[in-house]
Formats: C-alpha cells, structure tokens, sequence
C-alpha cells in the first residue's frame, strides 16, 4: 500500500479524500444504524468510522504545518466564556471557523437545556460518580480511545488530561452552560481543536501506528462512542439502581448532550434523536467493541491512584477498584487486572440499592444509619475532589505534539 500519511490525505482533499483513500480498509461489519433515528430524521448513512472533521482538520492541519499552535493557544488563553469574542491576532481562516463553529444548532431547544438543569442539579452526586467511575474507568476498555490518549500528548500527564476531561462533565452540569456567561460552548470547541490535531499528528508516531486498527484516529464513530459512555451510560446505571427520573429532566438532559455532540463537530445524522435511538446505536458502536489493551490497562492503573490526592482512608485505591468493578462488571475489572475487595465488594453488593432508595426517598427503613452516611460521604469527598480540581482555571490546549515518551 503507498505511503497513507495523514498530512499527504489532508493536503489531496481533506478529510473527504482521507474517507475515499481508506475505503480499501474500512471494516468489514456494515453500519446499520438509519439516519432516521437522529436529529434531524435523515442523512446519508454513510458508514461514521470513514467520517473525520471536514471543518476542522484541514484548517488544524495548516496551523500546525506553519508552526502556529504555540502563538495561537496563548492567544485563546483568555478566551472562557461563550459570548466572550474572539481573541484579536488569530489566524484569519481559524476565527472564521470558530465564528462558525460556535454557533449553536438551529434546532437547540432552551426550554429543554433549563429542565437539563434540573436533572443535573437533582442528580449532580450521582453523575460525579458515573462519570467518573463508569464513563471514566470504561474509557481504558476502549481500544481507539486508550491507545489514542496513551501514545498523544495527553497521556504524558494524565493527571492534566483527566482535568481537562472532568471539565466537559462540570461545564455541561453547570447551570449557564450554553448561555453567554457559560463555558461550555468553549469547552466544545477547544475540544474540538484539539481533536483535529490529534487527528494530524498522533498517526506520525510509529507506536501508535504499530497498534492501531485505523489509519486516522478520532473518526466520527469513535466520538460518538466516548459519548456513549457519558449520558447513555448514565441512563443505563439510573435505570438500574431505579432512580426515577421525570420525563422532561430526562429529555433536557439527554438534549443537553445532543447540542454537546453537535459542537464537538458531529454531524446530526450521527446524533441519536431518543434515548431508545441512543441505546440502539451503543449496543452496535459501543458494547461490542470494549476489550483489554496493553494502553488501556496502564491507563486504568494510573486512574485507581487518584485516591492517593485524598483521605486515604476515603479514597484509597482499594476502594477505587471496589466501585469500578461495582459499576462496570466483573469480566472488565478482570480485564483492568482489578483485584476483588473483600470488603468494600460486598458491601456495595448489598448495600447500594436500599442507599439509593433511601436517598430517593423510596424506602426509610433496612439500611443502617453509618452506612449510608460512608456512602453519602464517599461520594461527597468524590465529587469534591473533582470540584477542587476545578477551582483552578483549566485551560484546553491544541497539542503540537505527540507523548514525548513514546516519539
């Protein structure tokens, strides 16, 4: 096969030239999934493993061509809020499609955005600790994602990286997260930024080529994966443990992340329409796709030690283990090497269900009183942590390069 550079494909055509190029390697299970069920009710139904960012990397890829990265990320710095502008100085082609970028869908509903604050305000201990635990630790057990994080320049300081992560989490949660005041929409398209650099450079480490299954990382599927192991996970766990949740919370919440996909540059058709239309989707991209990596399973041990920054008597790693294999299952803690707690395992076995119920107000009786305030207080010294995480300014980077570790 000839020479498949990333920066070769960008310069033939962008993105759309990369998606013919590689269409001798596209897998071999069809894409199933109808545009039907999106957003919008239609699309062309073109297979999102072949989609890149025909928006952003071809402008990305220019920037760091030109060594423009290190002036352009000190230059928005400053930029925070959604309705800030845009800094002065930046790259005339880059501030036409951030104008652009950062509009919102025509069809955002603010009506449903506001009942999402509702859902997040009602639920914000539960989220802290799904998004965490379940939508943290699963991302280890997704190979693109794993190996992309681990060989890019995240995974040089994964303390940043998992800042930066928890970020997306706290924006979208907070209550103007889409309004002016807000960060989210900035959030999103830094995000976005930084994706389309990944895109361009990670394929230029011979580590990351030597093991990935695909020849540009971060393709429309694999970011409509890690979106699945956010809000269709949340809602898969809630419905476990029989949290009851009111319809339009529910709807709000589920919106707030439609309008999230949109900006991170999804295209619409890729974006479920209902929770039923996004649990049809996970179980074709998401759910058979989790298993054990080399990188991901040095991923997850780094994020067992997070504890290690608290009350180790709250937040030790054996009780880290214990709640991943709790929220995720045997067979991928097994996978992460994650040993049985004999405490701390049973004890979430018997115990979380009747702390849910007493804390849902659905029963009084049948937990005892210290148990459910270490659950509660667990969960409080969990959800801080993430919070005094946050309290610094976080500022979202376009990477120039890859792991410094790994070339």
């Amino acid at each position: 096969m000839e020479d498949f550079s990333r920066r070769n494909l960008l310069r033939a055509g962008g993105v759309a030239g990369a998606a013919g190029a590689l269409a001798v390697v596209a897998p071999s299970t069809p894409w199933t999934w109808s545009p039907a069920s999106s957003v919008p009710g239609y699309g062309s139904g073109a297979d999102p493993r072949g989609v890149w960012d025909v928006e952003a990397d071809p402008v990305v890829a220019r920037l760091l061509d030109r060594g423009e990265i290190p002036r352009v990320n000190q230059l928005l710095r400053a930029w925070t809020k959604n309705g800030q502008p845009l800094p002065a100085g930046l790259p005339s082609e880059l501030r036409d499609f951030m104008e652009h970028a950062r509009r919102l869908p025509s069809w955002t509903d603010h009506d449903k955005l506001a009942a999402a604050v509702k859902f997040n305000q009602k639920r914000g201990t539960y989220l802290g600790v799904l998004y965490g635990f379940a939508s943290g630790m699963m991302s280890t057990v997704i190979p693109r994602e794993a190996r992309a994080v681990y060989y890019s320049q995240g995974g040089a300081d994964m303390k940043d990286r998992i800042t930066k992560t928890a970020k997306l989490g706290y924006d979208i949660g907070s209550l103007n997260a889409y309004q002016p005041d807000g960060e989210m929409i900035v959030t999103c398209l830094k995000t976005r930024l930084a994706h389309a650099s990944v895109r361009h450079i990670l394929p230029r480490s011979p580590w990351w080529s030597h093991v990935a299954s695909e020849e540009i990382p971060i393709s429309q599927a694999d970011i409509m994966v890690t979106w699945h192991s956010l809000p269709t996970t949340v809602m898969r766990n809630l419905k476990k443990w029989n949290v009851p949740t009111a319809a339009d919370e529910s709807a709000g919440f589920l919106h707030s992340w439609q309008v999230t996909a949109h900006m991170l540059g999804v295209q619409d058709q890729y974006i479920p329409k209902s929770w039923n239309a996004a649990d049809a989707q996970a179980r074709q991209v998401l759910d058979p796709i989790l298993a054990p990596t080399t990188e991901g399973i040095k991923l997850s041990d780094i994020l067992l030690d997070l504890g290690m920054n608290l009350d180790l008597t709250l937040m030790s790693r054996p009780v880290l283990g214990a709640i991943t294999r709790f929220m995720l299952g045997d067979k991928i803690a097994d996978w992460l090497h994650i040993p049985r707690e004999p405490v701390w395992g049973p004890l979430l076995e018997t115990a979380w269900g009747p702390y849910v119920a007493v804390r849902e107000g659905l029963l009084n009786v049948g937990m005892p009183r210290e148990a459910y305030w270490l659950f509660d207080e667990f969960l409080r010294q969990f959800v801080l942590f993430y919070m005094s995480e946050l309290r610094m300014p976080i500022n979202i980077t376009i990477p120039a390069a890859n792991n410094p570790h790994y070339g």
